[in-house]
Protein backbone atom coordinates (compact mmCIF):
# COMPACT_ATOMS: atom_id res chain seq x y z
CA UNK A 1 0.00 0.00 0.00
CA UNK A 2 1.25 3.45 -0.88
CA UNK A 3 -0.07 6.71 0.54
CA UNK A 4 0.62 10.04 -1.08
CA UNK A 5 0.17 13.41 0.61
CA UNK A 6 0.58 16.64 -1.31
CA UNK A 7 1.45 20.01 0.19
CA UNK A 8 2.65 23.45 -0.82
CA UNK A 9 -0.27 24.72 -2.84
CA UNK A 10 -1.56 28.23 -2.48
CA UNK A 11 -2.28 31.55 -4.12
CA UNK A 12 0.37 33.21 -6.26
CA UNK A 13 0.41 36.06 -8.75
CA UNK A 14 1.03 35.68 -12.46
CA UNK A 15 4.73 35.26 -13.09
CA UNK A 16 5.40 33.95 -9.61
CA UNK A 17 6.79 30.64 -8.43
CA UNK A 18 5.56 27.85 -6.22
CA UNK A 19 6.80 24.42 -5.24
CA UNK A 20 4.42 21.61 -4.45
CA UNK A 21 5.60 18.52 -2.63
CA UNK A 22 4.42 14.95 -2.33
CA UNK A 23 5.31 12.71 0.59
CA UNK A 24 5.05 8.99 -0.11
CA UNK A 25 4.79 6.19 2.41
CA UNK A 26 5.90 2.62 1.87
CA UNK A 27 9.12 0.82 1.04
CA UNK A 28 8.68 0.70 -2.72
CA UNK A 29 9.15 4.40 -3.43
CA UNK A 30 12.50 3.97 -5.18
CA UNK A 31 10.91 1.59 -7.69
CA UNK A 32 8.01 3.85 -8.58
CA UNK A 33 7.43 6.24 -11.42
CA UNK A 34 6.08 9.43 -9.91
CA UNK A 35 3.98 12.01 -11.67
CA UNK A 36 2.01 15.18 -11.20
CA UNK A 37 -1.40 15.64 -12.75
CA UNK A 38 -3.72 18.61 -12.47
CA UNK A 39 -7.41 19.23 -12.80
CA UNK A 40 -8.48 22.76 -13.72
CA UNK A 41 -12.00 23.88 -12.77
CA UNK A 42 -14.58 22.18 -14.97
CA UNK A 43 -11.99 20.20 -16.90
CA UNK A 44 -10.55 16.70 -16.89
CA UNK A 45 -7.44 15.70 -15.02
CA UNK A 46 -4.34 16.04 -17.18
CA UNK A 47 -0.73 14.95 -17.06
CA UNK A 48 1.75 17.66 -16.05
CA UNK A 49 5.10 15.98 -15.42
CA UNK A 50 6.59 12.62 -14.54
CA UNK A 51 9.89 11.13 -13.44
CA UNK A 52 10.90 7.50 -13.75
CA UNK A 53 12.10 5.28 -10.93
CA UNK A 54 15.78 6.11 -11.39
CA UNK A 55 15.27 9.83 -11.91
CA UNK A 56 17.03 9.48 -15.23
CA UNK A 57 14.04 10.30 -17.35
CA UNK A 58 11.47 13.06 -17.08
CA UNK A 59 8.53 14.03 -19.24
CA UNK A 60 6.51 17.22 -19.32
CA UNK A 61 3.28 18.39 -20.85
CA UNK A 62 3.90 20.84 -23.67
CA UNK A 63 2.09 23.58 -21.77
CA UNK A 64 4.56 23.51 -18.86
CA UNK A 65 7.82 22.56 -20.55
CA UNK A 66 10.54 25.03 -19.68
CA UNK A 67 8.60 26.42 -16.71
CA UNK A 68 8.07 23.39 -14.44
CA UNK A 69 10.64 20.96 -13.06
CA UNK A 70 9.92 17.62 -11.42
CA UNK A 71 12.42 16.04 -9.07
CA UNK A 72 12.57 13.26 -6.52
CA UNK A 73 14.47 12.55 -3.30
CA UNK A 74 14.42 8.83 -2.64
CA UNK A 75 16.12 9.22 0.74
CA UNK A 76 13.13 11.25 1.91
CA UNK A 77 10.42 9.53 -0.17
CA UNK A 78 9.55 12.89 -1.68
CA UNK A 79 8.72 14.18 -5.12
CA UNK A 80 8.58 17.86 -5.98
CA UNK A 81 7.19 20.07 -8.69
CA UNK A 82 8.86 23.44 -9.01
CA UNK A 83 6.60 25.80 -10.92
CA UNK A 84 7.99 29.05 -12.33
CA UNK A 85 6.50 31.76 -14.52
CA UNK A 86 3.03 30.74 -13.43
CA UNK A 87 0.03 31.69 -15.52
CA UNK A 88 -3.68 31.90 -14.63
CA UNK A 89 -4.25 28.80 -16.78
CA UNK A 90 -2.06 26.84 -14.35
CA UNK A 91 -4.82 27.19 -11.75
CA UNK A 92 -5.90 23.70 -10.78
CA UNK A 93 -5.89 21.04 -8.13
CA UNK A 94 -2.52 19.31 -8.41
CA UNK A 95 -2.36 15.58 -7.73
CA UNK A 96 0.61 13.34 -7.06
CA UNK A 97 0.49 9.85 -8.56
CA UNK A 98 2.60 6.71 -8.30
CA UNK A 99 3.06 3.82 -10.68
CA UNK A 100 4.66 0.65 -9.37
CA UNK A 101 7.44 -1.10 -11.25
CA UNK A 102 10.83 -0.33 -12.78
CA UNK A 103 9.62 1.37 -15.94
CA UNK A 104 12.16 3.39 -17.84
CA UNK A 105 9.47 5.25 -19.71
CA UNK A 106 7.20 7.80 -18.06
CA UNK A 107 3.50 7.17 -18.67
CA UNK A 108 1.17 10.10 -19.22
CA UNK A 109 -2.15 8.24 -19.08
CA UNK A 110 -4.07 8.41 -15.82
CA UNK A 111 -5.03 4.75 -15.83
CA UNK A 112 -1.35 3.76 -15.74
CA UNK A 113 -1.01 5.02 -12.18
CA UNK A 114 -1.78 2.89 -9.17
CA UNK A 115 -1.98 5.40 -6.32
CA UNK A 116 -3.14 8.98 -5.99
CA UNK A 117 -2.98 11.71 -3.41
CA UNK A 118 -5.84 13.95 -2.33
CA UNK A 119 -4.57 16.98 -4.22
CA UNK A 120 -3.46 20.49 -3.39
CA UNK A 121 -5.01 23.67 -4.80
CA UNK A 122 -2.85 26.05 -6.80
CA UNK A 123 -4.42 29.35 -7.77
CA UNK A 124 -2.67 31.88 -10.01
CA UNK A 125 -4.18 35.34 -9.95
CA UNK A 126 -4.01 37.64 -12.97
Amino acid sequence: QVQLVESGGGLVQTGGSLRVSCAASGRTFSSQTMAWFRQPPGKEREFVAGINWSGGRTEYAHSVKGRFTISRDDAKNMVYLQMNSLKPEDTAVYYCAARLGFDDAVQAARYRYDYWGQGTQVTVSS
